[in-house]
């Protein structure tokens, strides 16, 4: 009887390596994307000392000099952006490893953005992957971000990782490995970006924030801090684009939402990995953000 009720409670407790395997999604955006080399829809942008590309693998790192970035040739209307990304293992606290979209060289103080950003971290700790999007917003004194943060279901400092973003006008899709763990539904054109935007990828010091809040700062004792990418996709209308031009679809439906299947998969990121959720912190005035 004891071997039986010992059975039972160890039937009854929650495997955790069912908490590390996702769900499938069904349907794999980034593998209807064709693969792109880097100076086939990039360039430097700052920090050229800082950044090199090695059959396919740009490799770019921050140390005490400088770190770097770079920036696609052309500026989009909606799309599909995709990236491999290997990050640093070890004490990284402060440090930003990043991919993602902006207007800030065109409209300073007011821009739109759509973020990922690695946040460094200390090595008894995971790295966080935050998730943002701005609209009209900074450099005004009124930076409103709308912060989610999710841990990962494994090392991503041990092998290169799909991650995307998908810009509709009707929706905002985050992928990782094609797993959708965050969609930005377009509830108002005064809380959705609208404006073209570039393509942007840096690692750089933001060790006022970074790490806890700016509790753990960069130290440079462990310099270089590097970020490798590959596997780069653009699929997407150009700010020039007609009007006929659509963005890829994110599921096989016909509306090009995401499937059942692929709500399942989010689901079950936010359920076991969400770290934030800035619609559900109770310190944040959300008059400033009513899609909340």
């Amino acid at each position: 009887m004891a071997s039986l009720l010992y059975l039972l409670l160890i039937l009854m407790i929650p495997s955790s390596n069912n908490a590390q395997t996702p769900p499938s999604p069904g349907y794999y955006p980034s593998s209807r994307i064709s693969t792109i080399g880097f100076d086939q829809g990039y360039r430097n942008l700052w920090g050229p000392q800082h950044q090199r590309l090695d059959q396919g693998t740009l490799t770019i790192w921050l140390d005490t000099y400088s770190g770097s970035g770079y920036k696609s040739l052309e500026p989009y209307q909606s799309g599909y952006f995709g990236a491999a990304i290997k990050l640093q293992p070890g004490y990284t606290a402060g440090v930003i490893t990043s991919f993602y979209l902006s207007n800030n060289e065109e409209h300073p103080g007011n821009h739109d953005e759509i973020d990922i950003e690695f946040l460094g971290t200390t090595p008894d700790k995971p790295y966080t992957l935050q998730t943002n999007v701005y609209i009209r917003g900074s450099g005004d004194g009124r930076l409103i971000g709308r912060e989610m943060k999710i841990h990962l279901w494994f090392d991503p400092t041990q092998d290169f990782h799909k991650y995307g973003i998908l810009w509709t006008p009707s929706e905002i899709l985050f992928f990782v490995d094609d797993i959708p763990i965050r969609r930005y539904p377009r509830k108002s054109d005064a809380t959705f970006p609208l404006r073209p935007m570039w393509v942007y990828g840096s690692i750089w010091d933001a060790s006022s924030w970074a790490t806890e809040d700016g509790k753990y700062k960069a130290d440079y004792s462990y310099q270089p801090f590097i970020g490798r990418y590959q596997n780069f996709k653009i699929g997407g209308c150009t700010a020039n684009a007609p009007a006929t031009c659509r963005p890829p679809s994110a599921s096989p439906s016909v509306s090009g939402g995401l499937s059942q299947q692929q709500y399942s998969a989010m689901e079950w990121v936010q359920k076991n990995y969400l770290a934030y959720d800035y619609c559900a912190d109770p310190k944040r005035d959300h008059t400033e953000t009513p899609e909340c």
